[in-house]
Formats: C-alpha cells, sequence, structure tokens
C-alpha cells in the first residue's frame, strides 16, 4: 500500500513539474510538488465536469458522450497549467517573476471563466429553466404580433370582419346589409309621407263627418254647402294617400329587392373569401408552428447565459450568489498559478538550488564535450594536412627524378651521336641531333606532372586517402 502511494505521489510531483532525479536527491520538496499535482488534477476534474455540462446544454447528446468530451477537456487543461507550471523556474529577480506571472495569470483567468461559465449555469438550472419558459412565450408572443403586421396577413383582421357580415347578410336575406341604408332611409321617408296623409285623412274624413251630423263647423246637419266642402277635401286626400301608399309600396319593393341582391352578392363573395381567410390562416399557422418548435429547441448555452443574467437584474441575492460562485471557481483554476508564483517570490530551496547546479553541471559537460570534439576534428585535420604534404613532396621527388634521367638520356644520345662515323655525302643527311640546350621533351614530362600534382591537390580533402609516413 505504502509502495503504491509513494507511486502516485511521485506521479503528481511529475505532473506539477518536478524531475526524479533532483527530487530523488532534495525529497524535502517531494510534498509541496504532490501537492501541487493535487491542485491540478482538482482543475482537470473541475474542467470535465464543466465541459460535460456544457456540452450537454449545447448539443444535447448522449451523456457518455459528453463525459468522453468533459475528460478530454480536462486533460487539455491539465497540460496547460502544467505548462504554465513548468514555465515559471525559480527567479530572484521580482521584475523578471512579474514578467512571467502577468500572462500566465491572465490565461489562467481566461481558462477560470470558460471552467467557471458551465458550472455556475448547472447550479441555477431550476431557476434558469422557468426564466427561459417565460422568455420562449415572450419571444412566441412577439413573433405573432410580428406575422400578423407583416404585409402578407395585415389584411386578415380586415378579412374576418368582412366575412362575419357577409355571413350576417346571408343569414338576414340580406337585411343586415349596411350598404342598404341609404335605401332603408327613403322607405323611412315614404313611410312618413304615407302616415301624415293617412292621418291628414282621417281628420277630413271626421270634419266631413262632423258636418254631416252637425256636431260642428255650421252647426247645420245634412248634406249641405259645408258638407260638400268638407267631402271634396276629404276625397282629394284619399287620392293623395293612394299616391303615398303606391310610393311606400315602391320603395318597400326595392329594398327588398336590393336586399336579394345584397344576400346573393355576399354568398358570391363568402366563399372565395373563406377560402383566402383558410389560406392565409393556415399559413400564418405554419410559420408560428415551426417559430414555436425551433423556440421552444432553443435551450442552449447562449440562452441560459441571457436568463441568468435576466434574473441577475430582478434578483440582486441570486447576482451576488452567482458572482461569487464563479469567482470561487475561477479562484480553483488560478490557484496553481498563484502558488507558483508565491513559491518563486521565496528564497530559493535545496530543489531550486540543486536544479541550478544540475543545469550549470550539464552546460559545463556539454561545453567540455564540445571542445573535446574540436580538438580532435582539428588534429585530424592536421593529420590530413600533414599527409598531403608529403605525398606533394613525394610527387615532386619523382618528377625531378624523371627530370634527371631525361635530361641524361637526352646526354647519352647526344655523345652517342657524336661517337658515331660521318656518312657519305650522296647519302640523305640525317636529322641533326638536337642541341644541348633543346629542352623539349623535359618540358613536356614536366608540364604533364605539374598538371597530374595539380589535379591531385585540387581534390577535396574527404577524397584524399592519407599515406603512411
Amino acid at each position: 500500500m505504502s509502495e503504491r502511494r509513494r507511486r502516485i505521489g511521485d506521479g503528481l510531483a511529475v505532473l506539477a513539474g518536478a524531475r526524479p532525479d533532483v527530487l530523488a536527491a532534495a525529497p524535502g520538496a517531494r510534498q509541496r510538488f504532490v501537492a501541487l499535482g493535487g491542485v491540478l488534477l482538482s482543475t482537470g476534474a473541475l474542467a470535465a465536469v464543466s465541459a460535460a455540462f456544457a456540452v450537454g446544454m449545447a448539443l444535447g447528446v448522449w451523456w457518455p458522450l459528453a463525459v468522453l468530451v468533459g475528460l478530454g477537456w480536462g486533460a487539455v487543461v491539465v497540460n496547460l497549467d502544467r505548462m504554465l507550471l513548468v514555465g515559471m523556474a525559480h527567479d530572484s529577480s521580482l521584475k523578471r517573476n512579474l514578467v512571467m506571472a502577468v500572462p500566465r495569470v491572465g490565461l489562467a483567468l481566461v481558462l477560470g471563466v470558460v471552467v467557471a461559465t458551465p458550472l455556475t449555469l448547472q447550479v441555477f438550472s431550476k431557476e434558469i429553466d422557468t426564466e427561459i419558459v417565460a422568455m420562449q412565450a415572450e419571444a412566441a408572443d412577439a413573433h405573432r404580433v410580428a406575422l400578423e403586421s407583416d404585409s402578407r396577413f395585415a389584411g386578415l383582421p380586415d378579412l374576418r370582419e368582412r366575412i362575419a357580415t357577409q355571413e350576417a347578410v346571408v343569414a338576414s336575406g340580406g337585411v343586415a346589409d349596411p350598404g342598404l341604408a341609404v335605401v332603408r332611409a327613403g322607405v323611412t321617408g315614404k313611410q312618413a309621407a304615407y302616415d301624415r296623409a293617412v292621418t291628414l285623412q282621417r281628420e277630413l274624413d271626421a270634419k266631413a263627418q262632423c258636418e254631416l251630423d252637425g256636431t260642428c263647423g255650421t252647426g247645420d246637419a245634412g248634406t249641405g254647402e259645408a258638407y260638400l266642402q268638407a267631402r271634396a277635401a276629404a276625397d282629394a286626400q284619399t287620392a293623395v294617400v293612394t299616391a303615398a301608399r303606391a310610393e311606400l309600396d315602391a320603395a318597400v319593393a326595392a329594398v327588398a329587392a336590393a336586399e336579394g341582391r345584397s344576400a346573393a352578392l355576399a354568398g358570391s363573395s363568402l366563399d372565395a373569401d373563406r377560402a383566402e381567410l383558410t389560406r392565409l390562416t393556415a399559413e400564418l399557422d405554419r410559420q408560428q408552428a415551426a417559430f414555436d418548435v425551433e423556440n421552444e429547441g432553443s435551450g442552449g448555452i447562449l440562452l441560459r447565459l441571457e436568463a441568468l443574467d435576466r434574473l441577475g437584474d430582478r434578483n440582486m441575492t441570486l447576482a451576488a450568489a452567482q458572482f461569487m460562485l464563479s469567482l470561487l471557481f475561477m479562484c480553483v483554476e488560478v490557484l496553481p498559478v498563484l502558488m507558483k508564483l508565491l513559491l518563486n517570490f521565496s528564497p530559493p530551496t535545496a530543489y531550486d538550488r540543486l536544479v541550478q547546479l544540475r543545469d550549470s553541471g550539464d552546460v559545463e559537460l556539454e561545453e567540455m564535450a564540445q571542445e573535446s570534439r574540436r580538438t580532435v576534428a582539428q588534429a585530424k585535420e592536421e593529420l590530413l594536412v600533414l599527409a598531403e604534404r608529403e605525398r606533394v613532396d613525394r610527387q615532386k621527388e619523382a618528377i625531378l627524378a624523371r627530370r634527371r634521367a631525361a635530361l641524361a638520356e637526352v646526354a647519352a644520345r647526344t655523345e652517342a651521336a657524336r661517337s658515331q662515323p660521318e656518312a657519305p655525302a650522296a647519302e640523305e643527311p640525317a636529322e641533326a641531333p638536337r642541341q644541348l640546350w633543346d629542352t623539349g621533351p623535359i618540358r613536356e614530362l614536366a608540364r604533364s606532372a605539374a598538371v597530374r600534382t595539380v589535379r591531385s591537390v585540387r581534390r577535396r580533402p574527404a577524397d584524399r586517402t592519407p599515406t603512411t609516413v
């Protein structure tokens, strides 16, 4: 069990950036690196949970797949944090420590915000879900109003009103048509004129009867002059009543005919208007239904963030809780870098001094090895140069020997030519021997040897084959 714990601790120390060889020489620093490794694993676990929640909220994937994605993101965050820690070596300079720490702390804060956001959304998920329902209802109502105000559907209220009027006209046989008000007003006037004529006729009939009875007027009963005049007036009024009745009947007939025509016209337009209303209503409902489907499925991270902001605007307690929770997650993410920064401001530990010694020793060993390789290479080059010089000297000696041999051969030929007797005068004169100063053959031999020497000297050092000294 202790061996297993030791291996786990060594793994955490290596994760925190410790060097096993130096850690073996300075075991006192082991606990510090083990603690840093544990903090790195904690930040990685938070990042994995956060990424799993984020993938689930944004994509709605199967939860095992979201867990796998979260584990991958956790590994990435651990690797980034480890890179930030390893890059912050101990330095006694405050300025250099700050220069190294500022960008790393900034990057850690960015990672903290990214990690903290999905976790905060998950903590307030119930309140956010309730707010999202209200937001979706508001969005649906706003979309409905926007559709109804669209030019394609702006005439729907008038169309519904026209259909209702047409249905009322058809149901009443044209009586409910508001367009017949003028015609009905004429009937009303004719009716009033007819009523006045009838009333006047009755008055005149009563007056004639009164004259006949002698109860009024002249007071003389019988068919006298007064009665005849009263009767003539009553009879004349009867003709007026008859004419008024005829006009009234004509007006009533005109109204009836107009109502019939109105009912027929409304009936003929009603079917077309109903079909148009059905088409527009179906299109409106289709677009609204499509928006509702999209609206109900829009529960992603952006909408949840907006819902959380709205909740925070209305509820200061929730806003404070949200801020503190986000700050907590960000502090956990920034904690490894802050710990490393604080340790860098402290005096160097035995581990730090050993690391510096090991690094400087490695540099010195490498410098010594480099110097040795340079010395060996220089000695090899010098040997090659000496061997090449000796080869050139031997070639020079060979050329000089050939030149001396050629001179001796020429001298021997000249001496032999002198010792021979003279030929007869009739014979063809032989070729005159070369003069002693004629060095033509020697010059040719020297030129050939020089060319071979130059070619051998111009060869690359790698192609040269050193000869034995």
